[in-house]
């Protein structure tokens, strides 16, 4: 639809940015540019340090998952339509978070899920 291709392209942007962000995330946990230290100490850290790593790791899989979604929302002329009661979603919501899928009310009473 020509109505949101910009919104198209900000979702574009935004996983091109994210697949970039995951793919430095996996090198770190694989720890392609440096081993484990070889101190138990450090290895805790390091480990610790993975840990947050992989929770950002997973949340930027999750947020990609968002964001293709809304683009086949797009291509299938969904997009901008709440998938919980079917109402149009406001401009101002989908400008703040463009791969949102339901409208405020609804995202309000089903809580953190966008």
């Amino acid at each position: 639809m020509k109505e949101y291709d910009d919104a198209r392209n900000v979702l574009s942007t935004l996983l091109e940015e994210l697949n970039s962000r995951l793919d430095n995330i996996i090198h770190d946990v694989r720890h392609d540019q440096s081993p484990l230290e070889k101190d138990f100490a450090e290895q805790a850290t390091q480990n610790e340090n993975n840990e947050v790593i992989d929770h950002l790791g997973n949340s930027a899989r999750a947020e990609i998952d968002q964001i293709k979604l809304a683009i086949a929302n797009i291509d299938s002329g969904h997009y901008g339509i709440c998938e919980a009661c079917a109402e149009p979603i406001s401009k101002e919501r989908l400008a703040a978070i463009p791969y949102t899928c339901q409208c405020i009310k609804c995202a309000s009473q089903a809580g953190p899920k966008r």
